[in-house]
């Protein structure tokens, strides 16, 4: 294997926010893989799901979803309520994402 082989992703996975979905969804080629949903309520995004098919688990792909979302709501100036145990564990108590919370 050469060096450059070595250091390019195999599977690339891709991260879309949808926002007529309400979520952000990965992607490995055209297979949905993975999703970060939320809800619209009192002008505020509550993420309710954040999941990933096991067989791509322990990748940071979750991680990378909820980012994604997190992102958005910037973008659009809105604040997240962290429903979903995965998100709340990661947002909550963390300085980076007190603009959001």
């Amino acid at each position: 294997m050469s060096e450059r082989e070595e250091y390019t992703p195999k599977d690339p996975i891709s991260i879309v926010f949808e926002a007529d979905a309400r979520r952000s969804a990965a992607y490995k080629d055209e297979e949905l893989i993975g999703e970060c949903e939320f809800c619209l309520k009192d002008e505020k995004w509550v993420i309710t799901h954040t999941g990933v098919r096991p067989a791509y688990g322990g990748q940071g792909i979750a991680r990378r979803l909820v980012t994604c979302v997190i992102e958005a709501a910037r973008a659009n100036q809105v604040k997240i309520v962290p429903l979903c145990s995965y998100a709340k564990k990661l947002m909550e108590g963390k300085v980076e994402f007190k603009d959001v919370l």
